[in-house]
């Protein structure tokens, strides 16, 4: 089965956490060459000049690349919100951004005041659509009954060692889409036993097996490598099917201690689900 997703055939993203300068400019030119059409960056990542660069430099034509940027926390404040897109806009070198995310929510969890100043933005015409990056369930259902604006994703820690199924479950029942980072858990699912015996059955790695799976959970997938042969094979998952028992056995090995992204390592998250 494949993703079905606003994005249509972005549902295979590029990250560039936490590239900056010639790498990141090289990663984003060599993954555009590979054929990724959705590109994820962030102020928090100081590299959207670096992107733009990239973008510019490639040859592809801007209506044929899906470009999403996050807003920092620190510039949640009222006076501070649309001129940080502003200035991220003029970094990528864009009129406006194809997807726009808070890339956090607030650490006091306040979520709707943030929430707002996003849909003004995409009023404002900065943004084509707009999204949120590492909310709970809670707070899914929250900001859709407070604007009226579609949220096209909720991009959060998902891999094939952490078990995501009540926040999938919430975000399937708020109507908004999820998308992954960490999609690779940092490398450790090449080393999962499971993973690789599936591969091996199908002529697959573990990692093409792990990235498979987070698709045909209908979440798109975000990864990055500096290496074109690691971007190749990341890219080349859209022509081999999971089985509904490998499926099983993968959802099976996942834990909710599975997660990387954890309070110790980011004093701001949420609560998790």
């Amino acid at each position: 089965m494949s993703c079905i997703h606003f994005t249509g055939g972005f549902e295979r993203g590029f990250g560039t956490w936490p590239l900056q300068g010639d790498a990141c400019r090289s990663a984003v030119a060599t993954a555009l060459e590979v054929g990724y059409r959705a590109i994820d960056t962030a102020q928090m990542y100081g590299n959207e000049r670096d992107v733009g660069a990239a973008l510019k430099a490639s040859g592809v034509a801007r209506d044929e690349v899906l470009v999403t940027t996050k807003v920092h926390p620190e510039n949640y404040g009222q006076h501070a919100f649309l001129p940080s897109v502003r200035r991220s806009l003029d970094a990528l070198g864009l009129e406006r951004v194809d997807v726009l995310l808070l890339h956090w929510p607030p650490a006091d969890g306040a979520i709707d005041r943030p929430l707002l100043q996003l849909a003004e933005a995409r009023a404002r015409g900065l943004a084509a659509h707009i999204g949120v990056s590492n909310f709970t369930s809670a707070m899914l259902a929250r900001a859709v009954s407070l604007i009226d604006d579609p949220l096209v994703t909720n991009q959060v820690e998902f891999h094939a060692g952490l078990d995501q199924s009540r926040l999938l479950a919430g975000a399937t029942a708020a109507g908004v889409p999820l998308s992954a980072y960490c999609a690779v858990a940092r490398g450790a699912v090449a080393r999962n036993p499971l993973l690789a015996e599936i591969g091996e059955a199908c002529g697959r790695s573990a990692v093409q097996v792990a990235l498979r799976w987070i698709l045909q959970k209908g979440v798109a997938v975000n990864t990055m490598s500096t290496r074109r042969a690691n971007m190749e094979a990341n890219f080349d998952i859209m022509d081999f099917t999971l089985s509904h028992v490998d499926m099983a056995r993968i959802d099976a090995g996942t834990s909710p201690q599975g997660r990387i992204v954890t309070t110790g390592l980011v004093p701001w998250a949420p609560e998790w689900d």
